[in-house]
């Protein structure tokens, strides 16, 4: 597949911002006003996984910069950066500081769908490597992040491409089920030689 693409620093099309300020542990609270979506809660592939998203207090002055529908989040600390596309949140949701809140520019001709999966590509992948900073823990600051360099093609290539990308999720599923249940026949298989033997001993 031969595709055409302009070349953008990341920050030029998508707005990137900080998560919630919260100090210290988000503490859960039942008449919280707002989820709060940690590190946990997001996978490259699935999302955010809602239901194990806790409730919690928004005690700083800081106005809160909702998640919608169509935005991006991205890991900014730990051994492995990326980036995942949300659906709508169920509630009015925030998400922690240690992730940014990615938006892409009304005017941009980007899917956020097609954003997130490039930054989890390889080549953007090596980017995020050069640019990490620390010593215990490897992160990257927002500047930086803007600084990157992103391959933008034409909204048709981009549809074609994620639609290339669902196919293989889907592959990956059928995949995955087959292998469990080949180790569910196998681990019957052993389940029962024991009996077996008795049975003939």
């Amino acid at each position: 597949m031969t595709i055409d693409a302009v070349f953008f620093n990341l920050g030029s099309i998508v707005g990137v911002k900080s998560g919630y300020p919260f100090r210290g542990a988000i503490d859960e609270s039942v008449d919280g006003e707002a989820l709060a979506v940690q590190m946990k809660d997001v996978d490259p592939e699935r999302g955010v996984t809602w239901t194990n998203v806790i409730r919690t207090s928004l005690a700083g002055r800081k106005p809160a910069d909702w998640l919608k529908a169509g935005d991006v989040l991205f890991i900014s600390k730990g051994a492995r950066f990326y980036a995942a596309c949300i659906d709508e949140p169920p509630e009015p949701a925030v998400c922690s500081p240690h992730l940014f809140h990615l938006r892409v520019h009304a005017i941009a001709p980007l899917l956020p769908a097609f954003l997130a999966w490039q930054i989890n590509q390889p080549p953007f992948q090596r980017q995020l490597q050069q640019a990490a900073e620390g010593s215990s823990q490897l992160s990257i600051r927002r500047p930086v992040l803007e600084s990157l360099t992103f391959s933008l093609p034409s909204l048709a290539d981009q549809q074609r491409i994620m639609a290339l990308a669902d196919l293989a999720r889907q592959e990956r599923q059928t995949l995955h089920q087959l292998i469990h249940k080949r180790e569910q026949q196998l681990q019957a298989i052993a389940e029962d030689l024991p009996r077996t033997a008795q049975a003939t001993h």
